[in-house]
């Protein structure tokens, strides 16, 4: 194959006039320059275009393209991924937004390698191509470099088509520069091997350091991968918690972004970088990994006395049995009747409709009280002391026998504890068991190698249920002694549970009403004021309730009636 790699003097890879010691020590010291840059990108479009110019500058190229090699290792092709040319002003791919209308370069065709196109041949055989003149040059297929040429008037001349290789040798791309110009004459001349060597020192550097970015990416999703895992799993254990485990990462960053956006107020100074924002990103996603040691039947309790089953239907079986025992008694009753001789048939008429009474009415109150535990055992907002404690009445002033005849008390202790729950489907003990979730997150978080970047990511997930004033859980942190994002949080995981349609106990609260419950619990200490104003003022809430809530909840709020609001 001609033209490649080596060549005589007065080609390719010869020494022009212009590259003196001190030009050859200066472009160098932009080597090294490059390196360092590169090595910090963290964007991967700026990463490719940084590359790409670099290369150009230091070569002193018109015109250049970056490829990266992509596809099956049955179909590889060489992608267009950021094309430049100085002369013509053409910008395409990278951070530019303008596409590349080039069909990528296939390095096999029809089974055998193609070696007739000069960035297929550098990446096929790892070798750098360094051509003079495109136009005379033998062994390679230009046709589509000359359509280019006639279509814009440009002259491609000089190529230097250099392999990028990673740490392991590995092609993962090619650079290739055009059109070297002379300093000293500003004409089109071949590239010299001073310019080949710093391209392909530059190469080397690109390759290690978009190995480097892809190995990270790959980490962060596979990361991020484990989290959904997470996250899935404890979906998977309950519905009713795998929605709030995505819904509350997402009004997170509202709130986040709608404070790193304020002028003024107190939260004026609060701004995030970007490794803030997938700091909190990651902390929103694993606020509540510890529910994954939570025992199903408590986050599922739908109603008070349910637990692997709910029990309600056990106090049905215990009514029936009630109304049998009570139907046998009016039965014994009657019969007892018909067999007296000493009353009079008037006076027995009387005593059997006194008896059928006697059973209607008690048949009536069975009733009545099966229906109203039956409505007890639904949690609700509140329950009042007289319905507690008619609870109590009928748990212990009914009687019935089981099967071995043994009689017992209605309802069971714990049948009456739950029965009796004032808010909610959870007694004191369940709700320990709930809270300590938390507890298992920081406990799961804390016990990670967080990389610097992310070492906040406990104290962010771990303080979404402390209290401004320290009454929270589970270390009664005060709202100085917790970060900004912590807070967020927890104004995130309140209002996505106030307006969740999906738990078990209730039904998704209507915007005003969830903006005046949140309203109250600023005005009791329990949220951050600054941010709850934040949080209405720039109307979260309303961008919130388009993606996740159902639209008869989206009703009319009329901001200056929320409780607290200082507008």
């Amino acid at each position: 194959m001609s033209g490649t790699n080596v060549a005589p003097m007065a080609g390719p890879g010869a020494r022009r006039p212009s590259d003196t010691t001190d030009d050859l020590f200066r472009r160098l010291d932009q080597l090294n320059e490059i390196g360092a840059a590169l090595s910090l990108e963290k964007n991967l479009d700026a990463l490719l275009e940084k590359i790409l110019v670099a290369a150009k500058t230091i070569t002193r190229a018109d015109g250049g393209t970056l490829y990266l090699l992509k596809g099956s290792d049955g179909h590889p092709e060489l992608h267009f991924e950021i094309v430049r040319t100085a002369s013509l002003n053409i910008a395409l791919g990278g951070t530019t937004g303008n596409p590349i209308p080039f069909f990528p370069i296939q390095l096999y065709r029809d089974g055998q390698p193609n070696n007739s196109m000069v960035a297929a041949y550098a990446a096929l055989t790892g070798t750098t191509v360094n051509i003079a003149d495109a136009y005379t040059e033998e062994g390679f297929d230009f046709s589509g470099t000359r359509r280019f040429d006639q279509k814009t008037g440009y002259r491609s001349k000089s190529f230097l088509t250099v392999p990028m290789k990673n740490h392991e040798g590995e092609i993962i791309g090619v650079l290739q520069l055009i059109n070297c110009q002379d300093v000293a004459s500003g004409e089109i001349v071949a590239f010299s091997n001073s310019d080949q060597r710093l391209a392909e020192s530059l190469a080397s550097q690109a390759a290690i350091a978009l190995t480097n970015r892809a190995l990270i990416i790959q980490l962060e999703d596979l990361f991020e991968s484990f989290i959904e895992l997470i996250n899935t799993a404890i979906d998977e254990k309950s519905p009713y918690t795998g929605g709030h485990c995505q819904r509350v990462p997402q009004l997170t960053m509202m709130l986040a972004e709608a404070a790193d956006a304020a002028s003024e107020g107190p939260l004026a100074a609060f701004r995030m970088t970007d490794k803030d924002r997938y700091e909190l990103k990651i902390a929103g996603l694993l606020h509540d990994c510890g529910k994954i040691t939570t025992p199903v039947h408590v986050v599922d309790k739908a109603t008070k006395l349910e637990t692997i089953f709910d029990r309600i239907h056990l106090v049905d079986t215990r009514f029936e049995v009630l109304i049998r025992d009570a139907e046998l008694e009016a039965m014994r009753r009657k019969l007892e009747l018909a067999g007296r001789r000493d009353i009079d048939e008037i006076t027995q008429r009387t005593r059997l409709f006194e008896i059928e009474q006697q059973l209607r009415e008690r048949l009536r109150q069975l009733d009545e009280d099966r229906k109203f535990l039956r409505r007890c055992n639904i949690g609700g907002e509140s329950m009042s002391r007289e319905e507690q404690e008619r609870v109590r009445r009928i748990g212990t002033s009914y009687k019935w026998r089981d099967t071995a005849g043994n009689t017992s008390d209605f309802l069971t202790a714990d049948e009456i504890k739950n029965l009796t729950i004032a808010r909610g489907t959870l007694t004191a003990e369940e709700r320990e068991i709930i809270n300590h979730h938390i507890v298992s997150t920081i406990k799961m978080l804390e016990a990670l190698p967080w990389p610097k970047h992310l070492k906040n990511v406990p104290e962010y997930a771990g303080g979404h249920h402390e209290r401004m004033d320290g009454k929270g859980y589970p270390r009664g942190l005060s709202r100085e002694q917790m970060s900004v994002q912590a807070r967020i949080m927890g104004i995130a995981d309140i209002f996505e549970a106030l307006t969740a349609k999906d738990r078990p106990y209730k039904q998704g609260k209507t915007l005003s009403e969830s903006l005046r419950i949140l309203g109250q619990f600023k005005e009791n200490g329990h949220i951050d004021p600054d941010l709850f104003d934040i949080f209405v003022r720039s109307r979260v809430y309303l961008q919130y309730a388009r993606q996740f809530l159902d639209p008869e909840q989206i009703d009319e709020v009329v901001e200056e009636r929320i409780p607290g609001f200082a507008g």
